[in-house]
């Protein structure tokens, strides 16, 4: 259990995380407090937040604050800042929040199904409003836009992940696939596979893309070659490799921009 003290909120009111989803526990008033004064500390704290937020907008609000306000909307009645700060420890940030997995999530206290559910559909909902901002137009002409999508599709991704975008002749956006997950270090790649999916959608042209899990994208040796051999194998089908991303939280690097490809 992570200590309220540790996460530096006041132990004025130390309640613990429950209803529907959550870990069973119930709010907890301190002696001398009743049920109805600690509800109505709640409810104004929730009020005071949802004024300032309104006030100074959302940029205004720290990022504990940002997903304490969401998590309102998991948890009807009680103190959710413990919880929005044990999930931004756990995991780091924000995005780390996001993109962590329903399994992931369920190690903090507190969080259950339906809290887990709510987060991963904010992560979904916040990938796919990036993905529409490349579908409709040469993916090549919006750089910007395809970067920030793919932070947010795998800069927080625990285990690696390898994925392609297939574009057609207009270097359109066709499809994004997941093509292999694999464990901290490594997703096993195979070249045929990636270009059969490519005929089969038709594509022209591909972006690839993976992440690495210890947050550094520099390529490894073995990215080198895997490149490579993708590369090569596009070229006796007249399938353009453009790129190869490789995502991480400290950055993305290109294998174009670094002269490997």
């Amino acid at each position: 259990m992570v200590s309220v003290k540790s996460l530096g909120v006041s132990d004025e009111l130390p309640l613990e995380i429950g209803g529907e989803g959550g870990s069973g526990a119930v709010e907890r008033p301190p002696a001398g407090a009743s049920r109805k004064a600690v509800h109505a500390h709640h409810a104004g704290h929730r009020e005071r937040l949802r004024q300032r937020a309104k006030t100074g907008g959302f940029v205004a609000l720290p990022d504990y604050e940002l997903l304490e306000l969401y998590l309102f909307r998991t948890f009807p009645r009680g103190d959710v800042k413990p919880l929005a700060k044990a999930l931004l420890a756990r995991f780091g940030s924000l995005g780390a929040v996001l993109g962590a997995t329903p399994e992931e999530l369920a190690t903090v206290p507190g969080v259950g199904e339906a809290a887990a559910m709510d987060l991963k559909l904010l992560h979904e909902a916040t990938l796919r409003a990036g993905r529409d901002k490349i579908a409709k137009r040469p993916v090549i002409a919006s750089w910007s836009a395809l970067l920030g999508y793919v932070r947010v599709a795998l800069a927080n991704e625990s285990r690696e992940q390898f994925r392609v975008l297939f574009l057609d002749k207009k270097n359109q956006l066709i499809a994004d696939e997941v093509m292999n997950r694999g464990t901290v270090d490594h997703a096993p790649v195979y070249p045929r596979e990636v270009m059969r999916r490519a005929l089969e959608l038709s594509s022209s042209n591909i972006i690839i893309l993976h992440n690495h899990p210890s947050g550094d994208p520099t390529p490894s040796r073995p990215d080198i070659d895997m490149t490579r051999q993708i590369v090569e194998a596009g070229k006796a089908l007249k399938i353009a490799v453009h790129d190869h991303l490789v995502v991480a939280r400290d950055g993305v690097a290109s294998f174009k921009a670094l002269g490997l490809m």
